[in-house]
């Protein structure tokens, strides 16, 4: 049983859980894209007074390691680990697609959460619709042949907001859509607090988010 501080920056949506053994505590959102820098430090201040109110102490931080934005994973794995070298507490990381994959909530056969990665891009992987990974992440090119063969074996639920690029492209009897599932701290919680019991502990030091590409920065065209 613990007390951990769950973040998740990788995407549009920042939040932030508190969770008791495994469960939230304390929550805190924004929706706002590009906001991360800003709402993420309120977020750990407001948190951190909730748990002097309550005369507590965190007994680890979770982070959502990716893949994702590259600016949004940065801001959350320095936040983090900052935390965890003022309170000497350990950090964890959490696969941010199995994050998303817990947050469709499938209950038979695989589950395929993606990411937007832009264009026709995602980043994806494949787990089990109770959150066990089968194949490791990849960026992939959506058509019409995308996930043929695990399609052709049974259900395959899509989620997560790189999933819309499917909706018009593949055309399958075995898909399953679920909209709007984002990746949040409230769905760390339970993973984090297991993680926590095996002592599955980041080294705080070198620890780096899960990119899966190259940040590739885009020149901004002339003016003139």
């Amino acid at each position: 049983m613990a007390l951990i501080l769950n973040i998740e920056t990788a995407t549009d949506v920042c939040t932030l859980t508190i969770a008791r053994d495994g469960k939230p505590w304390f929550e805190r959102r924004c929706d706002t894209a590009q906001n991360h820098a800003v709402q993420l430090p309120l977020f750990v201040d407001e948190a951190m007074e909730a748990l002097n109110a309550s005369n507590e102490k965190l007994d680890a931080v979770a982070i959502s390691a990716g893949p994702g934005s590259y600016t949004g994973l940065r801001i959350g794995a320095s936040t983090a680990k900052g935390i965890c070298y003022a309170l000497k507490c350990p950090l964890i990381s959490i696969d941010t697609l199995q994050i998303i994959a817990l947050g469709a909530q499938a209950t038979e056969g695989l589950v395929r959460p993606m990411i937007d990665a832009r264009r026709m891009e995602v980043y994806s992987a494949l787990y089990t619709h109770d959150g066990k990974r089968v194949c490791e992440p990849e960026a992939l090119i959506i058509d019409e042949h995308s996930f043929a063969d695990e399609l052709q074996k049974g259900i395959v639920t899509m989620c997560g907001n790189g999933a819309e690029k499917c909706v018009p492209v593949i055309q399958h009897p075995n898909i399953r859509f679920v909209a709007n599932i984002v990746p949040t701290a409230n769905l760390m919680c339970q993973v984090a607090e297991q993680k926590y019991n095996e002592k599955a502990f980041e080294d705080v030091a070198y620890y780096e988010p899960f990119y899966l590409k190259e940040y590739m920065a885009i020149k901004p065209k002339k003016l003139f």
